[in-house]
């Protein structure tokens, strides 16, 4: 069984963008998550399958009956934070500040406690693990924002592949669950979905996916942008690398991800981990 996760924000937000694209303005923007998030949603009713939604509080806050529509089809609510800033690009108190919000608009629109996060782009490294105590002190039971890879804006390339509890700086204890990645000729290849999944043929997704459940028994995590099944969005003047890390394949995006969904098994993170407890 892999956990399907799906990581709730626009095309504005993202960070390859965020250069060209000023966040002051993003209410100027036209918004698209609403509808691509319920397109996602009916496919996954289509194809009996639960995930887990890290929502960001923005969102949240705009669009507050999205959420209540993830939790009334029986999906799981996490945070994304609030402001999708890179973590290590935020001082201690900033990112408490905006976790704990996001915290409280997710817990109060879904009516349960938030115990997952995850951090935009990944963005806990070696210089943001401080992140990891604050998460404690906020009661969050899990994280997954940590991606055992070198890659310019995120990683942690020596970190530990499978879920697992993890002790924070401070002492604190907090369960992982890293993103995945295959090994080839001794290089870490991302598996976990997002731009890889629209940069890799499908059927090399596949194989790497099967080969992680089959060889090392473990799940894959994957996850996905409601932005990357909406080729019609509007178009950002941006460099030519953000460019391609965000508009390449999104044509083919939506119906891999219908061939995935039946080719594999998924559930939630909160059903992996007390599926792990009772073992």
């Amino acid at each position: 069984m892999n956990i399907l996760t799906v990581d709730v924000e626009d095309y504005f937000h993202v960070s390859a963008l965020a250069g060209s694209i000023d966040r002051n303005r993003w209410d100027d923007y036209p918004c698209r998550v609403e509808v691509n998030t319920n397109r996602l949603l009916d496919l996954f009713d289509e194809k009996s399958v639960k995930g887990t939604f890290f929502v960001l509080g923005w969102v949240a806050e705009r669009y507050p009956v999205l959420v209540r529509e993830i939790v009334a089809r029986g999906h799981e609510v996490a945070s994304h934070g609030y402001s999708h800033q890179l973590v290590y690009e935020q001082t201690p108190d900033v990112f408490r500040q905006e976790t704990l919000r996001s915290k409280e608009i997710l817990e109060d629109l879904a009516q349960q406690p938030m115990r997952g996060y995850r951090a935009a782009s990944y963005s806990i490294t070696k210089k943001s693990l401080w992140a990891l105590d604050i998460l404690c002190e906020l009661g969050f039971e899990y994280d997954s924002s940590i991606y055992p890879v070198y890659h310019d804006r995120y990683g942690i390339p020596d970190a530990t592949r499978e879920p697992h509890r993890l002790t924070a700086p401070n002492g604190g204890s907090i369960y992982e669950l890293p993103l995945s990645y295959i090994t080839l000729a001794g290089a870490r290849i991302p598996i976990s979905g997002g731009g890889y999944f629209r940069l890799f043929p499908y059927w090399f997704t596949r194989n790497c996916i099967r080969a992680v459940n089959r060889n090392e028994k473990l799940p894959v995590i994957f996850y996905l942008h409601p932005w990357e099944i909406d080729p019609q969005q509007p178009r950002v003047s941006t460099s030519l690398l953000s460019r391609f890390r965000h508009y390449n394949n999104l044509k083919k995006c939506y119906s891999r991800l219908n061939t995935l969904l039946d080719d594999f098994e998924f559930s939630t993170v909160a059903a992996f981990i007390e599926k792990q407890s009772s073992c």
